[in-house]
């Protein structure tokens, strides 16, 4: 409510705190979803996984010549900024920083997506954002960890489905990229971004959690785009955690079933 006053002056009431509007508890502490950090990724993804498995349950750098790009709305268009690719990958990213920078950020969500835990999905992601030369090597190391054995002890199905009556999660979300190294046809780009993983329902033993991490991207301009060379990750940054009440199994699952990825770029 606004009131005025003699000043000619507005003041405005807001209305006074209550409690938890949703009436649940409160969070406290920090998330344990540190072991699962490395969920998202290739390489460095198998050691948290396998960990989640086994308990049961600076400054972006500038275009050549120009400076840094300053913040700005986004036109609500609907547009991609680059065309979808094989895999629905998008792809066509620009042969400079700021492509590799967009590049780098969405193949951190396509690694750290829940179609990673399917052979013919994940075998898809590998051949198309990985340097020809390396999907090999790539798609044997992984077939080597996403067995069904392991794929049971996440809580999925063998062939990497999720039960009857619960809902997959693992999502990335990048927070800012920065390239640290480049080339004319090649770029180290960090991506540092949020994560989720559980599994969503009302039986589930391992409910969605969050993390925090950094995936470095070498990646190498092949075929008139960016590929990934190599990858590896490292915890953080991590925010100190919100008190905000966490939301059920059901608002989880609802949420990931309605709410669509982004496409990223610079």
């Amino acid at each position: 409510m606004s009131l005025g006053d003699d000043t000619g002056r507005t003041r405005t009431r807001l209305p006074e705190a209550s409690g938890d509007p949703y009436g649940g508890a409160r969070r406290n502490g920090r998330s344990s979803s540190r072991s699962l950090v490395t969920v998202v990724g290739v390489v460095v993804l198998l050691i948290a996984a396998i960990a989640f498995a086994n308990r049961g349950g600076g400054d972006s750098d500038a275009e050549e010549g120009g400076d840094s790009p300053k913040a700005a709305a986004t036109a609500p268009t609907g547009e991609k900024p680059v065309p979808a690719g094989a895999a629905g990958i998008p792809a066509g990213f620009a042969h400079d920083r700021q492509g590799a920078e967009s590049a780098a950020a969405n193949y951190a969500v396509a690694l750290g997506s829940a179609e990673m835990f399917t052979k013919a999905r994940r075998d898809a992601i590998l051949q198309s954002i990985i340097v020809p030369a390396r999907i090999a090597d790539f798609e044997a190391r992984l077939d080597k960890a996403y067995t069904p054995e392991f794929n049971k002890n996440v809580g999925l199905n063998g062939d990497g489905t999720a039960p009857e009556g619960l809902t997959f999660v693992s999502r990335t979300t990048p927070i800012g990229t920065k390239v640290t190294e480049s080339s004319s046809d090649t770029a180290t780009v960090e991506v540092w971004c949020s994560g989720l993983l559980g599994l969503a329902g009302e039986s589930s033993t391992s409910p969605v959690t969050n993390s925090w991490f950094t995936i470095t991207m070498l990646l190498e301009w092949t075929d008139d785009d960016w590929k990934i060379v190599t990858h590896s990750q490292k915890d953080g940054p991590t925010p100190v955690p919100g008190d905000e009440r966490a939301s059920n199994a059901d608002e989880m699952a609802k949420a990931v079933q309605e709410y669509g990825g982004f496409t990223y770029a610079r």
